[in-house]
């Protein structure tokens, strides 16, 4: 099947699919509302995942110590100095964001939506922390308004969520997604690539599984090992669990796993940054994000492969 993306780059691009919804540029502005996690407050455990540390990809106004309304302005504030025509998705990001009473989130959503500039609200969360309920207020306060619940995923391998101490289950995923579609709700999900004890077969199962969802968006990120994590502990004591993830290794893999990637998948972004100083491992020397998708895209181009051209819609 052959991509079926607008767009000239050889994967269907999350800015292209925000212009062909609202036709202008729409920011997406981070918001720490302060909420846990299931795996944190020892609901499920108190020892998080392995991987976890929010002081990677929280911006400067993204803290718990300001209202949502000013988080959201002082974001708007800085991003409308760069872009002149805009507006804006309230991006409910760190930990889990339906994570609390089903009145208590209503009143932090609305709150955001009553902001000048604000369409709409990106919410993400575990599978494992959806409900009817939930569903039920999110489409009620979002009849005019964009809607998209991000599923954290991580691996579609249990072995591997359990030993990550993620807390839930692939079939809590697939049933989180079928959860949202009811609802006719849009639907993403977060994987992360290189985790301990996956391999090249696992990660190109990971694309086709996904490809058999009826998801809109996903995001992928290389699995970096970062100071101050359990996973630090597991690196330094066991690295022949880790994947080579050299950036060329990890380039070529994007190229395979995008080919397999059902083509209707809107893929936001397939890498991640953090700050240098806290990345053991792997060392991309400072890339950005930008400088890696110019490389996949001139690799992809190079092997004339396309998002979905190896997608099969019986397959796995």
């Amino acid at each position: 099947m052959q991509n079926k993306q607008n767009t000239k780059l050889p994967w269907n691009d999350y800015s292209s699919y925000i212009k062909r919804i609202f036709g202008i540029r729409v920011q997406k502005i981070s918001i720490d509302a302060g909420f846990t996690c299931p795996n944190r407050d020892g609901k499920i455990s108190r020892g998080a995942c392995f991987y976890c540390t929010n002081e990677s990809f929280s911006p400067f106004y993204c803290t718990p110590k300001l209202s949502v309304t000013e988080q959201l302005q002082k974001g708007i504030e800085f991003f409308s100095k760069k872009y002149k025509t805009q507006k804006y998705l309230a991006y409910f990001q760190s930990y889990t964001n339906t994570y609390g009473k089903v009145e208590d989130l209503k009143k932090l959503y609305l709150e955001a939506l009553a902001v000048e500039g604000v369409i709409g609200l990106v919410i993400a969360t575990r599978p494992d922390c959806i409900d009817e309920e939930i569903m039920k207020m999110l489409k009620e306060i979002s009849k005019d308004k964009y809607l998209s619940i991000e599923y954290g995923a991580e691996s579609t391998k249990n072995e591997t969520l359990n030993f990550i101490n993620r807390g839930h289950s692939w079939e809590q995923t697939i049933k989180a997604v079928e959860l949202a579609n009811n609802f006719q709700i849009n639907c993403g999900l977060h994987f992360i690539i290189g985790l301990p004890g996956e391999d090249k077969t696992d990660f190109l199962n990971h694309a086709k599984k996904i490809s058999k969802l009826n998801i809109q968006t996903l995001k992928i990120h290389q699995m970096q090992v970062l100071k101050k994590t359990k996973l630090a502990d597991v690196y330094k004591e066991s690295p022949e669990l880790f994947y080579n993830l050299n950036l060329e290794n990890y380039l070529d893999l994007m190229v395979e796993f995008l080919g397999y990637l059902n083509p209707n998948v809107v893929v936001e972004r397939f890498t991640s940054e953090s700050p240098k100083e806290m990345i053991i491992y792997p060392n991309w020397k400072g890339k950005k994000n930008f400088e890696i998708s110019h490389m996949l895209e001139k690799k992809m181009k190079e092997r004339k492969i396309t998002q979905g051209m190896f997608f099969e819609a019986n397959s796995i």
